[in-house]
């Protein structure tokens, strides 16, 4: 079962504009995913700075059913008890221009052995690893459709 990592900003695309296409598609795209992931098709991972920039969001409601969604259907946690480890592959993500919030993230889904990062964020989509797929949700579904 592929291991995938979701960056906060996938959580949130179902929230946004939807007059602008790009938009609607990768929410589109995320809905599809959260059905991989509720049906045992795909393993979602998630972290503490997961649950951090969750946290630090001011909409209740949405913050709510994310958090509803992560406690019901994740399989793997990566907490700070890896920590060191975590900072140290962050900082190394960090030289290559990746801010620090989204270094974690990546840091902790290369711990994970996640085999995708999903994200919308263009510049952690121009991250190049071969330590993990980084992929946004329209790619990531190309690619699920083209496997099976």
């Amino acid at each position: 079962m592929p291991k995938i990592y979701l960056d906060n900003c996938c959580y949130n695309r179902p929230f946004d504009d939807f007059s602008v296409a790009k938009n609607a598609l990768e929410a589109n795209a995320k809905m599809f995913v959260q059905s991989l992931v509720k049906y045992k098709s795909i393993a979602l991972y998630y972290s503490f700075m997961s649950l951090l920039e969750i946290d630090d969001s001011p909409f209740e409601e949405r913050t709510a059913y994310i958090l509803d969604f992560i406690e019901e259907h994740a399989l793997g946690f990566i907490g700070e008890r890896r920590i060191e480890e975590i900072m140290m592959l962050s900082e190394e993500i960090m030289k290559t221009g990746i801010k620090k919030k989204d270094a974690t993230h990546l840091a902790c889904s290369i711990i994970a052995e996640c085999d995708y990062f999903i994200t919308t964020d263009k510049r952690v989509l121009n991250y190049k690893s071969d330590k993990i797929k980084i992929v946004n949700p329209i790619n990531f579904v190309e690619r699920w459709e083209e496997s099976k």
